[in-house]
């Protein structure tokens, strides 16, 4: 029963907290998800039962999921214990949960030097990915251009565009964060090439690891 209590009131924080990140007062939340705004005051200060036909149109105001907004504060790890992912040329590190804020994936990679990608090898999907140089140099292929990323510096770019990274000089080692068709493309090797819409592993020595 404590704990019932205890998940109610987490709720009630929930909605109020998104509501005010939003700089909504309960008149245009209320307004959003067609409740009174003296109902929402009363969910959000305890004085009413929460009923899942409220949290509904609550959680879609709020752009959120239902299932985000009961979820227990216990269901989840806070503390991410990454293993090491090698393939040929890459090491990597999942960084990020698999319920990472809107579907992100956070990643190290560790990369070794390799030859030039082939222009016709070169990774595209839609989106836009990111990365940051923890040691070393990356030589970043955005489709005809190549741009080198020193250490402490960061590169955002469109994924439509024909795409690799790959060390300069010596290993190096990114942070990446790609969205979901980032990740089909550059961290699911073992889908077929067309998939995945990027170069076979067996083809190339260092892997595109972002993107």
């Amino acid at each position: 029963m404590t704990q019932e209590l205890d998940l109610d009131a987490v709720i009630r924080r929930r909605i109020r907290g998104l509501r005010l990140a939003r700089g909504w007062s309960l008149d245009a939340l209320a307004a959003r998800c067609h409740l009174s705004p003296s109902t929402l005051s009363r969910l959000e200060t305890g004085h009413r039962r929460i009923a899942l036909d409220q949290l509904v149109p609550i959680a879609r105001a709020l752009d959120t999921s239902l299932d985000q907004l009961v979820e227990s504060p216990e269901d989840e790890d806070v503390v991410i214990r990454p293993q090491p992912s090698s393939t040929p040329g890459l090491t990597m590190w999942l960084l990020s949960s698999e319920r990472a804020l809107h579907g992100m994936t956070v990643a190290k990679m560790r990369i070794l030097p390799g030859p030039p990608p082939a222009p016709d090898r070169l990774a595209v999907h839609p989106g836009r990915d990111w990365f940051t140089v923890l040691s070393g140099t990356a030589r970043l292929h955005l489709g005809e251009r190549v741009v080198l990323v020193e250490a402490g510096q960061a590169a955002q770019f469109s994924t439509m565009v024909p795409h690799a990274i790959v060390a300069q000089g010596g290993p190096v080692e990114i942070l990446t964060v790609l969205d979901h068709d980032g990740e089909r493309a550059h961290l699911h090797a073992d889908e077929p090439a067309e998939e995945r819409r990027g170069p076979a592993p067996a083809d190339r020595p260092a892997p595109d690891p972002a993107g």
